[in-house]
């Protein structure tokens, strides 16, 4: 009899094995084919690891030791994206600084981490935190503000009011932080801010060239949102001044009945004597301030609005004067701040022409419209539109804008819902911004030969009620000489945002140690772009799109040797409650790793993480679901009491084998883990069945099962005497002739009645099959047989009488 499985005593044993032989540090031999699969960086907070870290984390090692062992020289890296709220929040709670609960933080997670036997390079382990890595960080932000990509503006941002912080768009989540759930408001600051919007074009059409999952690439274009075309300019009645707005639909100008501002659009402002009803202008305004974007451009929600009296617009097309409303529902931060309103083809404007019994003109034939009903027509003929009557709506978008620009009154546009990315943060746990202020020269970059410039130790790291970052009161830090003019100047006391860190990580994982470079060019070319990426599908339009502008950034400047950082991105479910709701202290259905580790062993929680369900997809964590795992595993570890010399496949298993190999392989590179493990265990079934397993097929088994189970099927391999260790052991190889059954199980009809069944060889001639088939159900032929029909592979079919 074999020993007992006991995973707690071997997963110590082979963690401590692996990391003395770093088993898995990739080489600097860059001959050998390479592979980089990478996984989200995560970040380290005090509760630590949670059972849906370890689902992505074993998913990209399971590929990650497959290639190991097809020859693939491997980068799977991991570090600590450690700047940030959470942290800062915690140290401001619990009075620890930032680097201490980060320092802390980490160790914990780390060990977490190992516990779990990834195959991690942990030679290349990162911190974002670490001034040699924010050094290059800074690099890039100096690299932005001298291409012009970065600027300072003072702007309405969204605004924490717990966080006490400056949000970006993508940060605020209905209308709440996305980090702490507070609500968000607007408040006018100077904030830095990135360029991103210059790199819209090429972040969509970069997406071509990239094995994204679908609709991580449909997020991402969403959420840039391009559009064609037009801007159109309505000249205000009596006045110098034109709106300009922004329309997809040129062709409906002859159906605009109003226009409408933001509250806040500048106009307003400049004619306030000639409104006539400004105090209740004035009312509306102040209401709309205390609204968030999120709440303003809800599209279910009530429509408000004031017109103004005193000021109108002229349709450029028929000259017709239409009034001019404000609503919140138009924000100045997007387009021009104005929009002209069709309401018989878009529904906003006809729900806002119905509350406040404003014309309705149908300008696309495509329903009856009688005031009652709009209709968005993006096909059809052109009525009620004088010179473009007739025509379809794609004729009439070429005339109107040939008309447009003929009379000097518009011009085609191509349009973008991107806006620029808000890159301060009034807070002291993040990278400071390598930038002085100089009141003779303006904003300076700090010379690059003098980064990092590191973060300096507070006694007070506490946000502070004005919104300056608790960099401000450093005077002594804060004040200094202009690297231009050598004149007084002030650091910049804003940090940068958590995405800083983030958004160029996976190049410093190909050359960690580099002092003169964010990393060598001969290590980008050889590693760059990451082979498999697979993350949240929460960061697509965050993390995903800021590293992709970074990277292409690098690219144009000459910095990195290709043009998109990511191969391929994929994303996994989110793992739930028992109950199906997402796990969470306060509704207690919270599991912990460890203690999953603690009693089934980690070969387990790996196994059962990938057998949960289809990656892709959420699934709800089961206890039972993981007993079953463990199950499966002692079944494993006992088939070595039934080996049996033999350094080939058994001839009634060989099919079975080479399907298993086929199927595994293919299975584990195309997110299918949990049908992976359940090929594995039909086939550990099979042996069962049969009573006995050959070396050559159990060390097969123990190869296919090892990136999921690697303690176990190390232990094992080691214990039966197999040739050096199992990590190093090259993957099966399979012949696809020998996937094909030989034996073919076929049903035997007495009289076209199913009677039994045979198993017989899938070329077996009619005299054979008869024979076995006359065998199998001797005891029912009590008749003459009249007749013998064989359908080969499928059918015996004997007629008596």
């Amino acid at each position: 009899m074999s020993k007992r499985y006991e995973p707690q005593n071997i997963e110590k044993k082979w963690q401590k094995i692996w990391q003395d032989e770093k088993a898995f540090a990739a080489t600097d031999d860059y001959t050998k084919p390479k592979y980089y699969a990478l996984v989200e960086f995560p970040y380290p907070s005090g509760q630590g690891l949670h059972v849906g870290h370890p689902r992505p984390y074993t998913a990209l090692d399971i590929v990650a030791r497959k290639r190991r062992m097809q020859g693939y020289n491997v980068l799977y890296p991991m570090g600590w994206d450690a700047f940030g709220l959470p942290t800062e929040n915690y140290a401001i709670k619990n009075h620890i600084h930032p680097k201490i609960v980060t320092k802390s933080n980490v160790h914990h997670f780390k060990d977490q981490l190992q516990s779990l036997g990834y195959s991690f390079d942990w030679d290349r382990e990162i911190n974002t935190t670490d001034p040699e890595y924010y050094h290059w960080t800074q690099w890039i932000f100096l690299k932005l503000f001298k291409a012009g990509l970065a600027y300072k503006k003072e702007m309405p941002i969204n605004w924490c009011t717990s966080c006490k912080v400056g949000l970006a768009n993508e940060e605020v989540v209905n209308g709440v932080c996305e980090r702490c759930g507070s609500p968000v408001v607007r408040k006018v600051k100077s904030e830095w801010m990135l360029k991103i919007t210059e790199y819209a074009d090429k972040l969509i059409d970069g997406l071509d060239g990239v094995d994204y999952i679908e609709r991580v690439k449909t997020s991402q274009k969403n959420w840039i949102g391009r559009s064609h075309g037009a801007e159109v300019d309505f000249s205000l009645k009596d006045k110098p001044e034109k709106l300009t707005i922004y329309t997809t639909r040129p062709d409906t100008l002859f159906g605009v009945t109003y226009m409408v501002l933001s509250p806040e659009h500048p106009y307003i402002d400049q004619y306030k004597d000639e409104i006539k009803n400004w105090d209740e202008v004035c009312a509306y305004r102040e209401m709309a301030a205390r609204k968030s974007d999120f709440e303003r451009s809800e599209l279910a929600k009530d429509k408000t609005g004031v017109m103004i009296d005193g000021l109108s617009a002229v349709n450029p097309v028929n000259g017709k004067e239409i009034p001019i409303w404000i609503s919140d529902y138009v924000l100045m931060s997007y387009g021009t701040g104005a929009i002209m309103a069709v309401p018989a083809h878009d529904e906003r404007d006809w729900e806002f022409a119905k509350k406040f019994n404003m014309p309705i003109i149908e300008v696309v034939a495509g329903g009856d419209v009688q005031n009652e009903v709009y209709t968005d027509v993006a096909e059809g003929t052109l009525v009620n539109s004088g010179f473009l009557n007739g025509l379809s709506v794609a004729e009439a978008k070429k005339k109107i804008l040939e008309w447009l620009e003929e009379n000097h009154v518009g011009k085609a546009k191509t349009n973008y819902k991107l806006r620029d990315w808000v890159f301060s943060r009034q807070r002291y746990w993040g990278e400071p911004i390598p930038i002085v202020h100089c009141d003779k020269c303006g904003y300076v970059p700090v010379p690059e030969e003098s980064l990092p410039l590191e973060l300096p130790d507070v006694e007070s790291y506490m946000p502070t009620d004005n919104g300056e970052s608790p960099l401000a009161a450093m005077t002594d830090w804060v004040n200094t000489t202009c690297p231009c003019c050598g004149g007084p100047a002030k650091r910049e006391t804003d940090t940068m945002p958590q995405w800083a860190g983030s958004s160029w990580y996976y190049i410093r994982y190909t050359d960690p140690k580099n002092k003169e470079a964010l990393a060598s060019k001969e290590a980008m070319k050889y590693w760059l772009p990451v082979d498999w990426y697979n993350g949240g599908m929460e960061h697509t339009t965050l993390h995903l799109l800021y590293s992709r502008f970074w990277h292409k950034f690098l690219y144009d400047q000459g910095v990195v040797t290709c043009p998109e950082p990511y191969q391929k991105r994929t994303s996994h479910g989110m793992i739930l409650g028992e109950n199906g709701e997402k796990m969470s202290k306060s509704r207690g259905n919270v599991v912990n790793p460890d203690d999953i580790v603690a009693e089934f062993g980690a070969d387990t929680l790996r196994t059962y993480e990938m057998f949960i369900g289809a990656f892709d997809l959420s699934a709800s964590w089961s206890q039972e679901g993981v007993k079953g795992c463990r199950r499966f595993l002692e079944r494993v570890w006992k088939l070595q009491d039934s080996l049996v010399d033999g350094d080939s496949y058994s001839k009634e298993l060989e099919s079975k084998m080479h399907q298993t190999i086929k199927k595994v392989s293919s299975d584990y590179e195309s997110l299918k883990y949990n049908t992976a493990i359940a090929a594995m265990m039909t086939l550990v079934n099979e042996f069962y069945k049969a009573g006995k397993v050959t070396r050559k097929e159990f060390e097969t088994l123990l190869i296919l099962l090892n990136p999921v189970a690697p303690h176990m099927t190390e232990e094992l391999w080691a214990d039966l005497g197999y040739e050096g260790r199992l990590y190093q052991t090259a993957w099966p190889e399979f012949d696809e002739e020998k996937t094909v059954e030989a034996v073919a199980e076929i049903a035997v009809q007495i009289n076209g009645k199913m009677r039994g069944t045979i198993k017989i060889a899938k070329d077996a001639d009619k005299e054979t099959a008869i024979a076995a088939a006359k065998e199998a159900v001797a005891d029912k032929l009590t008749g003459n047989i009249v007749k013998e029909i064989y359908v080969p592979g499928r059918i015996v079919n004997i007629v008596q009488k």
